[in-house]
Parts: C-alpha cells; sequence; structure tokens
C-alpha cells in the first residue's frame, strides 16, 4: 500500500505525538519543576560587554555580506527571482499561503525622516562595525529600512535582495497554520572580518510581507525598546540570545494596538533566524523533500558541517555517564546498534535538543521568562527569540507568568524546561522519519517515495521513538547538569555535592516562594555577604533584614511572623555558610584561635568577587521599562536610552556613573537613576504581565 507524503508526515506526527508530555504532567519531577526548576545562573559573558573605540571596525559598506540562505533555500514561486518582486509595487506585497518555499523575496517599505534613537557598542563591535559608523546617513538610512544592500534597482540584478521567511508554529498547544515573518525583513548576512562570526541582519516592523496575515507589519514603539533592550541584556549575562543592533524611530508612523502608538524598526541580528516552525510548517503540508533540504541547510550552513554534530554517546539509556559526546563523526557514518541506529539526522536533532536545554536552564537561573513559547518562537540554535511579553522574576513566584492572556500558565516559569521539550517532540514530528529511516536514510526509494507501506513503517516507527525517547533523557541531563553547575557558581561555592541540590537549591526555592522575597535581588545581596557576619543564630536572624523588602514582608502581619521568616531564612544561611566553609576554609585559613574566621579575608573576598561577577546588579525589569518607554515616547528624552543599554551591557558593576570605560572615557551616567533601578522594586510594579500586542 502507498501512502502519499502528507499522509506519511502525518501518520508518523500522530505515533510522535504520544511520546510528548502534556504540558500539566510536566516532563521533569514535580518538585523539580516546583521547586528547583528555578535554577541556574549563566557564567561569564559571551563576550566583552562594552563599547569599544570609535575608530575600530570597518564601515557598513565595506562589511563582507552574502546572501546564502536565499540562494540555497527555494523562494516563493510567485516571486521567482528578486526582479520579480521588486517590479511589483510594494502595496501589492501583502498576506497570502506560500507553498513550497523557506522564504518570500520582500523589501522594507520606505520610511520618511526616521530618527536612530540608540545603537548597542557591544552589537556594533560583534558586528565588526566601528562605533562611528552609527553617525553615518548610510548606516541610519539601513537602520530604517531605506538602504538596500546589493541590489541594483536600475538594472534589477545584484548579489542579494531582502526576504522574509515562511514557517508555521504551534501557539498555546494549538496548531496556527502558515505563521511566518510577518514584519520582519532580513537584509543580509554579514561576517566579522576580525572574528569570522556570522550574523544574518533583520528589520522588525519593516511592513507588509506575505506573511502579515491580518496584521500590519508594523511594530510599535514601546515594544521595541523592550526588545531592544532585553536582546543585549540576555547576551551580557551569558545567555543565548538574538541581538539588537539599532533601534529607529518612525515619526510619522502611527500604528493601532489597544491605542494610537508610535511605530520603529528594531535592527536585529542573530547566527540564524531558523526556528522550530519552519519544519512544524513543512510537516503539516507533507513536503519531506524541503524537510530535508532545510535540514541538510542547517547542518553544514548553521552549525558548520555534520561532522560538528554530537557523536552517539557511550550509553545513551544513561546520558550522565557519558554527556559530553564526542564530535567528528563523519556525515555518512551510522552509530548504534539495531533499533536504535543514529544517523546524522538524529545527530542534527540531538544538537538542538542540548542547545535548547542549555537554554532554557539559563533562563531559569536568572528568572527570565519569554512569556510565549510558542513553536515559531523557539530557535534551532537554541536562542532566546522573538520577545513579547517577557519578563525578570521580582517575587519568587514559579507560577507566574508576564503574558496576561495566558490564563492557563502554560509559558509560566516553572512550566518553561517542559514546554521547550514539548516544542522539541514537535520538532521530532518533521524529523522523525529522516531519524527512524537509520541507515536507509540515503536509499533512493527512500528519498523520493519514503515509506510505501505499513509493514516498512513499522521499524521505522519505532526507531523513531527509541531515538527520541533517548533524546529526552539528554535533555533532561543536559539540563540538570547546566543548572548545577550554574546555581553553585551563582552561590558562590566551588564545587558541587549532590546533597546541594536538596538541602541548599530546593530549600533556597521554597524558602523564596514562601516569603516571596525577590528572586535577583537576593542572590546579588547574598553576593556581599562575609560569612563572619552570619557566625550566630542571632546574627544570622538580623542579617536576614536586608533580604526583605524596604516595608518588610508581604506574607506576614505581625511581628511574631516576621520573627519567624527571619528564623527560617537565617536556618537557610547557616546551611549556605556551612557550604561556604567547607569550599573556601583550609586548615591555614582556621588556625589555632578558635574565635577566627573559617576562611581567610582573601578567601572571602574571591568569593565575593566571584559571586559579584555572575549575579548581576542589573536586570530589566518591567517597571524600568516601562519607565524607559515612558521618558522617550511621551517626554522626548533620548539620552535615557543610551544610559539603560549601558547597564544592560554591564550589568555586574556596583556602580556606573563615574567609571572609567575600557577605552579610557569616563562614563558620566546617572548615579540617582541607578540607584533606584538596582534598589527594591516599587510595590504596585511587582509581577506585571502585558500583552502579545506589540
Amino acid at each position: 500500500m502507498h501512502f502519499p507524503p502528507a499522509a506519511r508526515c502525518l501518520a508518523l506526527a500522530q505515533r510522535l505525538r504520544l511520546l510528548s508530555p502534556f504540558p500539566s504532567q510536566p516532563f521533569l519531577s514535580s518538585s523539580f519543576t516546583t521547586n528547583t526548576s528555578a535554577a541556574m545562573a549563566a557564567a561569564a559573558t559571551t563576550t566583552t560587554n562594552g563599547s569599544s573605540p570609535l575608530e575600530k571596525g570597518t564601515t557598513l559598506s565595506d562589511l563582507p555580506k552574502s546572501w546564502h540562505f536565499t540562494s540555497s533555500l527555494p523562494p516563493d514561486p510567485l516571486f521567482p527571482t528578486p526582479a520579480d518582486s521588486h517590479k511589483t509595487p510594494r502595496d501589492e506585497i501583502g498576506p497570502r499561503q506560500v507553498r513550497g518555499a523557506l522564504f518570500s523575496w520582500v523589501r522594507p517599505e520606505t520610511q520618511k525622516d526616521p530618527e536612530l534613537l540608540a545603537v548597542s557598542p557591544a552589537a556594533m563591535r560583534d558586528l565588526g562595525l566601528a562605533l562611528s559608523e552609527a553617525k553615518t546617513d548610510d548606516f541610519k538610512q539601513m537602520a530604517a529600512g531605506n538602504r538596500i544592500f546589493g541590489w541594483d534597482e536600475e538594472t534589477l540584478s545584484g548579489g542579494g535582495y531582502p526576504w522574509a521567511q515562511c514557517y508555521g508554529g504551534f501557539q498555546f498547544g494549538d496548531w496556527a497554520g502558515q505563521l511566518g515573518d510577518g514584519r520582519a525583513i532580513s537584509l543580509f548576512e554579514a561576517k566579522n572580518p576580525q572574528t569570522g562570526v556570522q550574523y544574518e541582519v533583520q528589520l522588525k516592523g519593516a511592513g507588509l510581507t506575505p506573511y502579515s496575515r491580518f496584521a500590519d507589519g508594523k511594530a510599535v514603539l514601546r515594544s521595541s525598546i523592550r526588545e531592544f533592550v532585553v536582546s543585549e541584556a540576555l547576551n551580557a549575562l551569558g545567555i543565548p540570545t538574538t541581538r539588537a543592533l539599532a533601534l529607529t524611530l518612525l515619526p510619522h508612523s502611527r500604528v493601532r494596538r489597544e491605542t494610537m502608538e508610535p511605530g520603529a524598526i528594531v535592527v536585529r541580528m542573530a547566527r540564524s533566524w531558523l526556528r522550530f516552525g519552519n519544519f512544524d510548517l513543512l510537516r503539516a503540508r507533507g513536503d519531506r523533500a524541503n524537510i530535508r533540504r532545510l535540514a541538510t541547510y542547517i547542518a553544514e550552513d548553521v552549525f558548520g558541517g555534520w561532522d560538528k554534530l554530537p557523536g552517539r554517546l557511550e550509553n545513551p539509556g544513561k546520558p550522565n555517564d557519558s554527556l559530553e559526546p564526542k564530535r567528528g563523526v563523519s556525515e555518512k557514518e551510522i552509530q548504534g546498534p539495531e533499533g536504535t541506529e543514529e544517523n546524522r539526522f538524529t545527530r542534527l536533532y540531538r544538537e538542538i535538543v542540548r542547545r535548547n536545554a542549555a537554554t532554557v536552564a539559563k533562563w531559569q537561573a536568572y528568572g527570565f521568562m519569554n512569556g510565549v513559547l510558542n513553536t515559531d518562537n523557539t530557535s534551532i540554535l537554541g536562542l532566546s527569540i522573538d520577545f513579547g511579553p517577557f519578563a525578570f522574576m521580582d517575587n519568587f513566584d514559579p507560577a507566574y507568568t508576564p503574558n496576561h492572556d495566558d490564563h492557563f500558565l502554560r509559558y509560566s516559569y516553572r512550566n518553561q524546561p517542559t514546554i521547550i521539550w514539548w516544542n522539541l517532540v514537535r520538532l521530532a514530528e518533521a524529523l522523525g522519519e529522516l531519524m527512524g529511516a537509520g541507515a536507509s536514510v540515503d536509499d533512493a526509494t527512500f528519498i523520493t517515495s519514503g515509506v510505501v507501506s505499513e509493514d516498512a513503517a513499522a521499524p521505522l516507527i519505532a526507531r523513531a521513538e527509541a531515538l527520541i525517547t533517548q533524546a529526552g533523557e539528554e535533555y533532561k541531563a543536559v539540563f540538570l547538569t547546566e543548572y548545577k553547575r550554574l546555581m553553585t557558581a551563582r552561590l558562590g561555592l566551588r564545587v558541587f555535592r549532590e546533597s546541594d541540590f536538596d538541602t541548599l537549591f530546593s530549600t533556597l526555592l521554597d524558602t523564596l516562594e514562601a516569603l516571596s522575597l525577590d528572586f535577583n535581588l537576593f542572590f546579588r545581596r547574598l553576593s556581599s555577604l562575609r560569612i563572619a557576619d552570619i557566625a550566630t543564630d542571632e546574627a544570622r536572624a538580623a542579617t536576614a533584614a536586608r533580604f526583605f523588602y524596604k516595608e518588610g514582608l508581604a506574607t506576614t502581619s505581625t511581628p511574631s511572623e516576621e520573627t519567624a521568616a527571619r528564623e527560617r531564612l537565617g536556618e537557610w544561611l547557616a546551611l549556605w555558610r556551612a557550604r561556604v566553609v567547607a569550599d573556601w576554609g583550609t586548615l591555614t585559613d582556621w588556625g589555632t584561635d578558635p574565635a577566627s574566621s573559617p576562611v581567610s579575608a582573601a578567601a572571602e573576598d574571591a568569593r565575593i568577587a566571584a559571586m559579584k561577577a555572575i549575579n548581576p546588579n542589573f536586570v530589566p525589569r518591567g517597571w524600568i521599562l516601562d519607565e524607559v518607554i515612558r521618558r522617550v515616547e511621551r517626554e522626548g528624552e533620548r539620552d535615557v536610552l543610551k544610559r539603560v543599554m549601558h547597564l544592560a551591557l554591564h550589568p555586574f558593576e556596583d556602580s556606573w556613573a563615574g567609571r572609567q570605560l575600557e577605552d579610557g572615557v569616563v562614563y558620566e551616567g546617572d548615579a540617582e537613576e541607578e540607584l533606584r533601578w538596582t534598589a527594591d522594586v516599587p510595590r504596585m510594579a511587582r509581577a506585571m504581565q502585558c500583552s502579545c500586542s506589540s
């Protein structure tokens, strides 16, 4: 019996769907997701934060550019060439269904009198641009979509042209059909001449595309400021993320959301903007050829080659026994015993699994919530992507979601690890046929026709199910390993002990939740605490007050309740102190005087410095961003954007105003503003929620 391509894909998808845990039944143990999935702080930043000297870097015109994505993958058949799109009046390029394609050629809408509000010095440097380039008209016009690179409008020819991606997605657990870049238009790929790192540069809010559906292709200033700041803040924290290069105000654009708002464009960049939704749509349409083509492009072009992918673990059933896989496996090599043979597409899937496991662990570490973890908002590279109603945690509440439309708490803080795995199983529905084929994946009949009988389908499905189950175990192992490593660092410990998980980590999170203590403020304030100050029960109870809001605990109403709260936190501080002593103290440090500190002053200083380097003093909370938005949009301020970006790029400093930058210039800043932004969250601004409207 011969199954049509769409039926084959959907039949396999239905079998694989049975492997997916329902969101209300957490993939991780209930004690973990409830108490401990808060975990972990990212280690060092991926780049050196801050601005570079103006003269370092290249010009925008000299920046090496390419359009390899569009030359490698199939375009919209209605506009098979850039010229076909360019000759079409811009107002005639609007929403429709696009089939058999990964993208559509589409140019940004022309903008009148754009105002460049701000740039990220760190993103400019990482792209390879001189900071002085932001002052040029070439850059300003690019940042507004008025400058197209690689294209000659007179001859209708050139090496490249802007494009928008085609993808679908599951939104809040339901299939939403074709989505795509409804207001994002990519301009080019650019490679930093010094580092060799390549980014795809994209405009968000650049106008209608074939994927705009019922929307207008625009972005409002409010959400654009939020994305501009948080993208760079996450990168500075060491969390994989898309980046924000620049922010442009469109003074003649008024956008209707809940109210009429000013329009804006964010210049974004990422190693790749591909997401799970690209595969979701191809799977739903039974487009086997393009699933294979896209997977191959990702392995070869995004990840740098099949040999860069993880080889089979020594014991996939117990991934903790051999968590770090060997790489360098050749493209055609098949690894593993019969029934669980891993071909190159399985290795590709596992790489995506591992990257996303590590990223969601970092989100939990810093109390970051995306707010809308649909499959079209989940990155193939494991990047934080598409920022809408995101937030950083204020008072610790595992059930908190920043999205006021998320009535069932699907994307709440504690559900994020489970949801990312749910999304990964959706991805497996698309890749499962390639994975399940095992050693037969390159057979000519399989490539052209796939599985042509029910008998042939049975072993393929069994193999795919086994491999995805193994990948689930690997997901948990990578997540938990990263959790333990980073939580250990956030608490200032040098070595993780298995007892720490329950004794320190879970107990701390239970205490933070019970007392409604601020998540990020707790870790930063703990960073300055010397163990000599908490040597006795009385000292610990007194010191506990530094972790409360100034008005006291919201969970207490009587003096006896506050005393009990201090004692509870003091008990945890005693456990923490003992672990610090065990990690940082030595027999030499203890000396012969029982009254002396069990840890030397030098060791204490080293621990405090290490904790301050991983526990941020500043995170862009919702109330801070709301203040910045008001001051920029309604009061006409501009410098406040530069100041909030400076703090976002240097989150671990004790202070900023008056400090000397890397290039020798003294940063002026605003000391009063900095103190206010790093102090207690105003009572009425805690645990804010916002909508997906942007």
